[in-house]
């Protein structure tokens, strides 16, 4: 029977449907991913960030990457590692713990999106403009891309979650691994159209104008560098955009096979599946695509790692 208390303190989280003998082998393979998240990004950001010679605007754009992928996982992971060994009959959850976990999750995909229009916008400027990239990507302009990348993203999803707390909650069951806005507003048993109107004409216009920055920028640059014919500028911006072009491909892919998984009911575990390997696969190849092809960034780990080897025993 459906439980109809009405705005309970607490809510039941479904968490992720593992049998009994799966759960350790389940955790320890989720612990080992946290771990290489949060060991790679803030190793690659601090890498950045401590060393002058990568303080250059494509970098400092990138460590928002990194950022978001250390914030995005540090409250989503932790609980789902929680839930993993506990009873289902067990895994509780706060309405407020629900609430900023629903708000992370859904900053960190929309942060995603705006930090690579804003690093598409410095990959268009240096090929398409390189005489007066200095010029054009000052310290001033890297602070106010940066600060627009999650201005932006916190306005949308401040207004997201705003529609749902004004939601009177008759359920508790949250049938999810993790809490997200469309798992908190279904607790509802009010009309929902505005909130379903506003995710959509959210998800619209962030894909939209995600998908549309990125295509024009690369045509312009496509267009460059086919009229200048040098092998050199084609060579940089084949070495500088593929790099960032994979990064968005990965995130894109991710999250559309979410998207598009929502609407079969039938799919429901690969869904939520999904929805957990859309933080974590592209937080783990992030810092690793972005440090390999990278050649100032891999010069610079090896120098470390060297110093390193002589100052140790």
């Amino acid at each position: 029977m459906e439980n109809l208390t009405y705005n309970s303190f607490f809510l039941e989280l479904e968490g992720l449907k593992v049998s009994e003998e799966a759960m350790y082998p389940a955790f320890l393979f989720f612990l080992l991913f946290y771990v290489i998240i949060m060991v790679s990004n803030i190793g690659i950001f601090i890498l950045i960030i401590g060393h002058r010679s990568l303080h250059e605007p494509m970098y400092m754009l990138f460590c928002n990457l990194p950022l978001n992928d250390i914030l995005g996982n540090s409250i989503m992971i932790p609980r789902l590692l929680m839930d993993i060994i506990k009873r289902p009959s067990e895994r509780y959850i706060s309405y407020v713990e629900c609430v900023v976990q629903a708000f992370s999750t859904h900053t960190y995909g929309t942060t995603s999106h705006t930090i690579l229009i804003i690093m598409a916008f410095d990959r268009y400027v240096a090929i398409c403009h390189p005489l007066r990239y200095q010029t054009i990507l000052t310290q001033k302009m890297v602070i106010t891309l940066s600060t627009l990348a999650w201005g932006v993203a916190l306005l949308f999803i401040s207004i997201l979650i705003g529609l749902t707390l004004r939601l009177n909650r008759c359920r508790t069951f949250i049938s999810n691994p993790f809490c997200d806005n469309a798992s908190l507003f279904k607790l509802s048993c009010e009309d929902v159209t505005v909130n379903n109107l506003y995710g959509l004409i959210y998800t619209v216009l962030l894909f939209g104008s995600s998908m549309g920055s990125i295509a024009i920028t690369y045509i312009k640059i496509v267009t460059v560098c086919l009229i200048t014919k040098s092998k050199t500028l084609n060579s940089r911006a084949l070495k500088t955009c593929s790099t960032h072009l994979a990064l968005y491909l990965i995130m894109l892919i991710s999250g559309f096979i979410v998207i598009v998984l929502h609407r079969f009911p039938a799919y429901s575990d690969y869904r939520k599946l999904s929805s957990l390997l859309f933080h974590i696969i592209p937080s783990i190849l992030n810092p690793i695509i972005y440090g390999l092809q990278c050649t100032e960034i891999r010069q610079v780990l090896i120098q470390v790692v060297q110093l390193k080897k002589k100052v140790g025993p």
